[in-house]
């Protein structure tokens, strides 16, 4: 099954736009599992199974389980095998390099760690990206308009009369036809993340910023979607996994994943 037709099945069985990151930080775990053998990959099985009929999709942040050391990497593939099977998940790792380093690192996350997708940077150009798009059932995110304060300090530059993320979802547009490409989007800046669908009509957006970064839920449920009210996958982290840090943070996330995926519902019908 290709990427888009997997994420379009979850959606439509959950009847959800809604992707859980798993940003999962060991300081922030609750203090009852701490003297758990592996409390980081417990936490992780309790909010996916509080959660799984709830999303879209799941994005683990690599750099969460990176800090963790030579035990990272193994929680981080286990944190995948306990997501149910027919729910994408997309790896958060922003990678971009030469191309035979890109090639490394498109083994290491769709056939080491068994990701769906994974979000890259577009900076170095299409010969960096083109071995992520050479799995035909898997999908490179690629970074276009990020959600950061810090996002206008190249992001906005004006070049040939556009803005440059303008150009990287032209790009894009183009590069997809080499394999499944998506678009990561920051949802605090709506007006451009409308114009961004408009150039890229067709192209899974992944939409961070909700939350606790504060982005405007009404305008990306209207204006992230597809003439279908699909394709767009709304990202919220922090604000759904440390919802509670006591013993039932398994219920609270699953009660803020059930307001928010019901919010957006609302938004986008």
């Amino acid at each position: 099954m290709r990427f888009t037709e997997k994420l379009l099945a979850a959606s439509e069985k959950n009847d959800s736009l809604l992707c859980v990151g798993l940003d999962t930080d060991i300081s922030r775990l609750p203090k009852h599992l701490l003297n758990s053998d592996n409390p980081v990959l417990g936490f992780n099985r309790a909010i996916i199974e509080a959660t799984a009929d709830l999303v879209c999709a799941y994005k683990p942040n690599t750099a969460f389980y990176e800090a963790m050391g030579a035990d990272g990497w193994r929680v981080l593939k286990q944190t995948i095998e306990a997501i149910p099977s027919h729910i994408p998940v997309i790896v958060d790792a922003k990678r971009g390099d030469i191309g035979n380093t890109a090639r490394m690192y498109a083994q290491a996350f769709y056939r080491g760690l068994g990701a769906d997708a994974v979000t890259v940077n577009p900076y170095m150009g299409f010969d960096a990206l083109k071995p992520f798009l050479e799995y035909p059932d898997k999908c490179a995110f690629v970074l276009c308009l990020t959600s950061n304060a810090g996002a206008k300090d190249f992001q906005y530059l004006p070049s040939k009369g556009k803005p440059v993320y303008e150009h990287i979802a032209q790009k894009v547009v183009g590069w997809s036809k080499n394999g499944c490409c998506g678009l990561v989007v920051g949802a605090t800046y709506p007006e451009q993340l409308r114009r961004i669908r408009q150039i890229a009509p067709k192209l899974p957006l992944l939409i961070p910023g909700i939350g606790v970064q504060g982005g405007d839920l009404e305008a990306v449920s209207r204006w992230g979607t597809d003439r279908q009210g699909q394709l767009a996958i709304i990202n919220s982290s922090r604000a759904i996994i440390y919802a509670s840090d006591g013993t039932d943070f398994a219920q609270k996330a699953r009660v803020a994943a059930e307001r928010l995926k019901e919010r957006i519902n609302l938004c986008r019908k």
